[in-house]
Parts: structure tokens; sequence; C-alpha cells
């Protein structure tokens, strides 16, 4: 590309005296890519950070592999050893024993909650904890899930004022709507709470008694507004278990290798044991995502395809109205290469104007709506509050390398048409 060359594309840009259409088409054709690509960004942030708020909201209480066993009564029984056997496998930091159960929740008023009742090891406990490699030999790699790190009031000790640990924490929602604080007094009855009277051989609900030792907030509606958190051997009683538990979860060193291992494990456990990963347990919804992802971009590839059309109109109208003058400069010995490279260099400018200013569209408001919360969700549909945008390197570059090639090849065959221009023909057409 010779200096003559880029001083003729960047005057065939320009308008000329008199006439200002090639220019606003020029201009339109930039606002078009630009739109195209801003738009695409901006999209692909938005389903990008679906999935990654959801997957993390999700995991603050749930692990990311759980071992569960077969059967109806869904219990482990000897899961000492059990936690010990998960630990030692490469790739897994942390495991401890869990229940899962569902109840009913009563306050102080005749009011009554269905609740999901989730023990877990209290806060602090090492039985809760597992060793990662560090400088200096293992050291402790803290809890499975991270919802003790989301209280607002009170923690997860469960310990309560008569020395015992009774206590409950509760999701924000679900204590705004029973009314309690710390300190206040609940009533649970689960499906093993139901005894027989020895007399009249009927049946009546056994009532166990809690107390608010606290309250979470995860920004998750399913966990806030649902969920009750209590001592491991509380939730036990409360499920009938005696000594076992519902599984063990598991924490891994990182989550995309949760499948593997989860693979692992259930291979050297064997039966009766099984393997349930954080995908597997979202798999409908994770989908539903990367499908809406890819159909969002291929509707808005749509527009960068609009975007290449105006190029090729644009570059066209400069061949139509330039053909006067690229007759006069091949007469003069300008060769056809020359004039090829003509026109790609505007087409390319255009590409390179038009993707970056995209990109900082698409930029701008990305982070506008991720970092001012501009678009409310409503929690009780979409699980989050707000519309979170995360825009990820990788796509972006591949979004700025699709609108500048895209741009590109719309610019071939009007170059094409100007390089094949035959001088005398070219002079004649005027």
């Amino acid at each position: 590309m010779s200096r003559l060359e880029l001083a003729i594309a960047m005057r065939y840009l320009r308008s000329r005296r008199g006439s200002r259409l090639l220019s606003f088409i020029t201009v339109i054709a930039i606002g078009g890519l630009m739109v195209g690509v801003g738009a695409l960004i901006v999209i692909m942030g938005v389903m990008n950070g679906l999935q990654y708020d959801l997957r993390e909201k999700i995991l603050v209480g749930s692990p990311d592999v759980r071992v569960l066993g077969y059967g109806d009564d869904l219990r482990i029984q000897p899961w000492k050893q059990l936690v010990d056997s998960v630990r030692i496998e490469k790739g897994v930091v942390a495991a401890s024993p869990f229940v899962l159960t569902q109840g009913l929740m009563r306050a102080s008023s005749n009011y009554q909650e269905a609740v999901s009742i989730s023990g877990i090891v209290p806060q602090g406990d090492t039985l809760a904890m597992g060793l990662v490699p560090g400088p200096r030999g293992p050291v402790a790699a803290g809890p499975v899930t991270s919802i003790r790190e989301h209280a607002t009031t009170g923690d997860f000790r469960f310990a309560t004022s008569d020395g015992k640990r009774r206590g409950a924490v509760l999701g924000k929602l679900l204590a705004e709507r029973l009314h309690v604080s710390i300190g206040s007094k609940l009533t649970a009855m689960t499906s093993a709470g139901v005894a027989q009277n020895p007399i009249t051989g009927g049946y009546y609900p056994r009532l166990f008694d809690l107390e608010v030792t606290g309250t979470f907030d995860t920004g998750l509606y399913e966990y806030d507004n649902s969920y009750v958190f209590v001592d491991i051997d509380q939730a036990r009683e409360l499920a009938g278990l005696g000594t076992a538990v519902t599984g063990i979860e598991v924490k891994t060193l990182d989550r995309t290798s949760a499948s593997a291992i989860a693979t692992r494990l259930e291979q050297r456990l064997g039966f009766p044991y099984r393997t349930v990963t954080w995908e597997a347990q979202n798999s409908s919804l994770f989908r539903a995502l990367k499908l809406e992802k890819a159909g969002m971009g291929l509707i808005l590839m749509l527009i960068i395809t609009v975007a290449a059309l105006n190029i090729v109109s644009t570059l066209t109208m400069v061949v139509r109205d330039k053909t006067r003058e690229v007759g006069i400069l091949k007469a003069m010995g300008l060769k056809s290469g020359s004039v090829l490279r003509i026109f790609l260099v505007q087409g390319l400018v255009i590409g390179v104007v038009g993707t970056g200013l995209g990109l900082l569209l698409g930029g701008t408001v990305g982070i506008g709506l991720d970092r001012y919360h501009l678009i409310a969700l409503d929690p009780t549909i979409y699980f989050i509050d707000h519309l979170p945008v995360r825009m990820q390197a990788l796509d972006v570059m591949l979004i700025s390398v699709l609108g500048v090639a895209v741009a590109s090849l719309a610019t071939v065959y009007p170059a094409l048409q100007a390089s094949r221009l035959y001088p005398l023909e070219a002079i004649r057409s005027e």
C-alpha cells in the first residue's frame, strides 16, 4: 500500500464540494456496523452475566459435588469414613456431611410457612474444613460453600441462649414474612416428626423448638425466601435420620473440573454411592441460557450483515461516482491492483472505525447497566434482582475480528468492479 493509494482512498471517503451524499452514506455504513457490534457485545455480556451470576448465587448454598446414596430413604450411615475417603481424592479441597429435609416453620403467631431445612456443620467447626497445598504445607481450605459469608445478622454457630445448638439461620425474605429477628422463638415440624399415640392409636405431630440466631441474604430468591439452616445434629433429629446424614458435600479446586472429579469419586467409591454435580442439578437452566446466547448472537449477526450490505452499497456508489476519475488515473499509469487496494482500504477503514465505535458503545452501555443496575428484574421469576453484564475478553475479541472481517469482505465486489474498469470507457462514462 503506497502513500498515493492511501491518500486517494481517504479522499474518496470524504464528500466533495457541492455534494454531501457520499459522506452521508459513509456515515450510515459506519453507524450500522457500530450499532451491530455494540448490540452484539452488550447481549453477549448480558448472557455471560446471567450465567455467571446465577451460577455463583446457586453455589452460595450448593456445593460443587454431592455424594449421595441409593434407595428411598436417601441416607448415608458410615459417613465419617466416607468424608475421609472423599477428601483424599485429587482436586477435592473440602468435604463435610449435610442433611436436607422439608418442613413447616411457625413463629409466635399461628402463621406457618413451608421451608427447606438444611443441616450443616456449625461455623468454625473443623469438620467442615478441608486442606489445600500451601507454600509451607497443607492449610485449611475453609467451608465447602460460602453461605456463612452471607450472614447479615448473627452467625452460623447456631448457639442459643440455653447453651445448646438449637439455632436457626433464616433467609432474609423468610424472616421478614415470619416477622422474626435474633432471639425469636420458632416451632418446626417435619414429615419425620410424626409419632403414634399409644392410647388412641392415632398420630400426632412432634414439634421442635428452635431459636433464631441469624439471617442471611444471598440475592437469590430461592434461598432467601424458603431456606433455613440449622446445626447438622438438630437437622438429623428433624429429618428422623438418627446418626445418618443425607450426603457429603464437596468443594473442588476448580468448578469446571467438578464433573471429572465426580466421575472419579463415583468409580472409586462404587455402589451404593453416586455423585451429582452443580451442573447436573441445574442442567436445564444452564442449557437454556446457552441456547438463548447462541440464538441472540445469531439474530444480532443479522444487524452486522445489514451493515455489510450498507458497505457494499456505499462503495458501489463511490465507484459509480468516481468512474471517470478512476479512468483518468488508470490512463496515467495507475495499475488495476492499486485501484483494487484503494477501494479495499475504504472498506477496511469503515470496518475498523465502525467496529471501534461499536466496542466503545457496547462497553459503555454494558458497564453502565452492570454498575448502576439500570434494568431491574423480578427475583421471583429470574432468581436475581437486576440484569448483570459480564464482558469476556474472548467474546469481545471475536466480535471485533468478525466486524472487521465482514466489513472487509463486503468491499471485495465493488473493489473488483472498480479495478476492471477500462480507462477509455471510464472516461467516456460522463
